[in-house]
This record gives structure tokens, sequence and C-alpha cells, in this order.
């Protein structure tokens, strides 16, 4: 046991800290499970309607929250204490650049004109030698 106790936790930790989900939006979740098994149950279409709003609900909840938090993260970035270039560098992680043949395109009317060209060189009209022009 001792040995058991000494080893280290096999379970990484998170490193991005989300703050937990308000209770007024879990109180709402909780509300829509006993619904929809009711539902699942009687198949009452009244019943459907309002598990159906109550999930709309909790979804815009959900929304307007994780957008806060998210204006919240933005606001206190800082290019003074590097937290600016920390989160563009976790953020480009995740964006995959459209490379052509003429490099990166970065802005929007590079990325048109490639994206043009490209269209362009697969779509080309077939001659074909047997039928008559």
């Amino acid at each position: 046991m001792e040995a058991l106790a000494a080893t280290p936790s096999k379970i990484s930790p998170r490193y991005d800290q989300q703050s937990p989900i308000p209770d007024r939006i879990q109180y709402d979740i909780h509300l829509n499970n006993p619904l929809r098994r009711l539902w699942h149950i009687t198949s009452d279409p009244a019943l459907k309607f309002e598990v159906n709003s109550l999930l709309s609900s909790v979804i815009c909840q959900l929304n307007k929250w994780r957008n806060g938090q998210w204006s919240a993260i933005l606001e206190s970035l800082d290019p003074e204490d590097q937290s600016l270039c920390k989160m563009a560098k976790r953020v480009m992680r995740f964006i995959i650049p459209l490379v052509t043949p003429r490099g990166i395109a970065l802005s929007n009317s590079e990325k048109n004109e490639a994206l043009v060209d490209n269209l362009e060189a697969k779509f080309q009209p077939v001659n074909d030698p047997l039928e008559p022009t």
C-alpha cells in the first residue's frame, strides 16, 4: 500500500482551467434530464415540446456563458507580459494554413485567388478527338 501511495498518479492535470458551469445552467440541465426520460416513456408531444424548448434554452445560456468566458480571457491578454503571444500560439495550432504554389495564403484575397486557380486547373474542357466539333 505504501508503494502504491508513493507512485505518481497516471492522470495528468488539465492545464486549461475552466471555471465550472454556473448553477442556474446546471439546474436547467438537471431539470431537462428527467423530463427527457419521461418523454421517452410517454411520447407525449407537449412534453417533447417542453424538453426541446428547455434544451434550446440551455444551449443558448451555455453559448452566452462561454462567449463571456472567452471575452474575459481576450480582455485579460497583454502584450507586455507575453500572454498575448502565448494565446496566439495556442490558437494558431488549430488553424491549418492554405499552402499554394506561390506560398502560404494569408489574406482573404490570396486565399480567393488560390481557390480560383485550383478550380480552373481542375475543371478544364475535355477535347475528345472522336467527337465532332
